[in-house]
């Protein structure tokens, strides 16, 4: 059975990678205006003739050491049937020829890989993924007439999958301008130029099948989705528009095998081109990104009809960083981000973007949904640093033990915080709230993933401190007409909010 999965062309790794698959030409859509939807073109070889030169192949080598007495069968040898009487002669020839070439110490190999790129600048800048030169020991970027250049990294972000190249070159090299990929439609024409399987610059075309593409390959996804064709080596390629100029870096595909079924995700100009320009422009070649100090979550429908939120919308916030920009501007764990900088957040996975893409020290308007109404606050963002992990603390010592009375609510048993409590579900010396005891298997609580030793802080954005408050909260809620209940869980340190429908309990 065939496993379909995401795969960014890594070349050292000899996964899959990123093109455009060529498809028929059609007409504008019926009832679109012309001016509005370009048809296709007769031909692209204008296009692909003016385009050709600034698309570059880049090769990778890297120096991979194993043991030399490693008891393992090479990865060249040839598939055999197991049991095969020839499978031994072929371990013990690749055998004898590494043993003939090893290092005393080491048996090193050298892993060649290739990829694609784009010129920028005519002075020699080359735009690429990151994973296509991750790990390499030597860069070589090949031009479209072969001529072969040795490259130096200028800058990378792991983050977004961007690296940025530099060749020395004694004559200035064709290079492309970015276009914005923010007017781009769905529906709209795309030009792919890159190095599928090592053969050289290929021309494929496509449509722009989908925007916003979360394929859960980073915090800042938000791909492009084409039906070109991306096999193994255009990874890092240019997508460009019909007016020449690039919109996406091709980075990914969906496939069961590894090839092109139709399925490709490209980086959008409108991020790619933000984060080239710091990886170039600022002192320490780093990318530079807002912080704005909050933990989010989506907001679902029940979470949005125990908030009075005529939709599902926005991003939830769970907690807020201390002495972070949101709590300096007033923002607290319960608001609704509406919008952020004037830009509409639509779900949870676009604020992320806003606010790295937002300039450190700015201050931007961001609008909240707080107590069933906007709420307009100003913050100034901060800038965004590694964080280390912190060291887990020593369990604590056992205490007295002591027993509360238990509540059964929402398809739980809740019990006060106590001490052997904290004890049994190793919670912390300062936790507050109301324990999770149990939970009934077909309850509102198991269907949304709760259990035993989670803590409810609050409860419809309240503050509980015992069983009996929740219970109250929950007969409230009812009485209003209400159809869920908004509690805000802590489960080891992580806060999250959880809208149970009260029509379950």
């Amino acid at each position: 059975m065939s496993l379909f999965f995401f795969s960014r062309v890594r070349c050292l790794t000899a996964v899959a990678a990123v093109v455009l698959t060529t498809a028929a030409p059609g007409v504008a859509p019926v009832g679109i205006p012309q001016a509005v939807a370009r048809p296709a073109p007769d031909s692209f070889a204008d296009l692909a003739e003016k385009l050709l030169p600034a698309v570059v192949n880049i090769s990778t080598t890297q120096t991979v050491k194993t043991e030399q007495h490693a008891e393992k069968v090479p990865q060249d040898l040839p598939q055999l049937p197991p049991g095969s009487p020839f499978e031994e002669f072929f371990k013990d020839f690749f055998n004898h020829n590494k043993q003939q070439n090893a290092d005393p110490d080491t048996d090193a190999r050298k892993a060649t890989s290739l990829g694609s790129g784009f010129i920028i600048d005519a002075k020699g800048i080359v735009v690429t993924n990151n994973h296509v030169i991750a790990d390499a020991d030597e860069i070589t970027v090949i031009l479209h007439d072969n001529t072969s250049l040795k490259a130096e990294v200028v800058g990378r972000d792991k983050d977004t999958d961007i690296a940025v190249l530099k060749v020395k070159t004694d004559k200035p090299l064709t290079a492309v301008d970015w276009g914005d990929s923010d007017v781009s439609r769905v529906g709209d024409w795309v030009l792919a130029i890159g190095n599928p399987f090592g053969l050289g610059g290929t021309v494929t075309a496509g449509i722009l099948s989908a925007r916003q593409r979360d394929i859960n390959s980073g915090k800042y996804d938000d791909f492009l989705q084409t039906d070109a064709s991306i096999n193994r080596g255009n990874s890092g390629g240019p997508m460009f528009n019909m007016d020449g100029a690039v919109i996406g870096i091709n980075t990914a595909i969906y496939s069961p095998s590894g090839g092109s079924i139709g399925i490709g995700f490209a980086i959008p100009s409108s991020l790619a081109k933000v984060v080239v320009g710091e990886l170039i422009n600022e002192p320490d070649h780093i990318v530079h990104r807002g912080w704005l100090g909050v933990r989010i979550q989506g907001v679902s429908d029940e979470i949005a009809d125990s908030l009075g939120l005529d939709k599902a919308k926005g991003a939830l916030v769970a907690s807020v960083a201390d002495n972070g920009p949101a709590q300096a501007a007033g923002i607290q764990p319960g608001d609704v981000i509406l919008t952020f900088d004037g830009k509409a957040v639509t779900d949870m996975r676009h604020l992320p973007r806003l606010v790295a893409e937002t300039p450190v020290d700015k201050t931007v308007p961001v609008k909240v949904w707080r107590k069933r109404q906007e709420t307009l606050l100003q913050v100034k963002v901060g800038r965004l640093a590694e964080v280390e992990t912190a060291s887990a603390t020593d369990n604590p010592k056992p205490t007295p033990k002591a027993t509360a009375d238990t509540v059964t609510a929402l398809g739980m048993t809740l019990s006060d915080v106590t001490p052997d409590l904290k004890e049994k579900f190793s919670l912390g010396d300062d936790a507050r709230g109301v324990v999770i005891v149990d939970v009934a298997k077909d309850g509102p609580g198991a269907e949304k993933g709760l259990k035993p030793g989670d803590v409810i802080m609050e409860a419809a954005q309240e503050s509980v401190k015992n069983a009996t408050q929740i219970a109250g909260k929950v007969a409230d809620a009812k009485k209003s007409g209400r159809k869920s209940i908004l509690l805000l869980i802590e489960r080891q340190g992580d806060l999250r909010f959880v809208a149970l429908r009260l029509d379950q309990s």
